[in-house]
């Protein structure tokens, strides 16, 4: 039997642990085991790892990027915690806000009822892969603002279900 993915609610959990890294630009992949995201925040290498690295003979990378591992089941306590911890239910939450960015499109995905493969997110945009249920692939390059309707979307229905 196929699991059945909630996109929406894993990529806000995700969203909310990338925030509180201050992470805003990254590279999210969907894998068998989870999500790995890439931070698109370039880092100098400490001195430590030059050190080792001419050490071994491998060469001095001039950019390091930080990586996060995301297992199902670390994506399911996220989830749990951040639901035990909601903010003022009438509270409007900010659409730039990782976690909401990423929800919003996990709904978007779970709508088309689509495999998530990779969400890449930048200033001001954002490419989403995905596959349908007939195995095509679908790459959707984006202004983040776009998805600004559906968010509105979400919200007023989350109000309508509170009431």
């Amino acid at each position: 039997m196929e699991v059945i993915r909630r996109y929406a609610e894993e990529l806000r959990a995700i969203g909310q642990a990338l925030a509180a890294a201050k992470v805003t630009g990254f590279e999210l992949y969907s894998v068998p085991a989870g999500y790995f995201v890439k931070d698109l925040r370039e880092e100098a290498p400490s001195s430590a790892s030059i050190m080792w690295n001419w050490l071994r003979g491998q060469p001095n990378s001039k950019i390091d990027f930080v990586t996060y591992g995301f297992e199902l089941r670390d994506v399911e306590e996220l989830c749990e915690r951040g639901r035990a911890r909601r903010r003022n239910p009438g509270q409007i939450p900010r659409f730039r806000d990782p976690s909401n960015i990423l929800r919003t499109i996990g709904a978007y995905i779970d709508g088309k009822q689509a495999e998530l493969l990779e969400v890449h997110k930048r200033p001001i945009s954002v490419t989403v892969a995905y596959r349908d249920r007939s195995g095509r692939e679908y790459r959707e390059d984006r202004p983040v603002s776009s998805f600004q309707n559906l968010f509105a979307e979400l919200c007023a229905r989350r109000t309508q279900n509170r009431g």
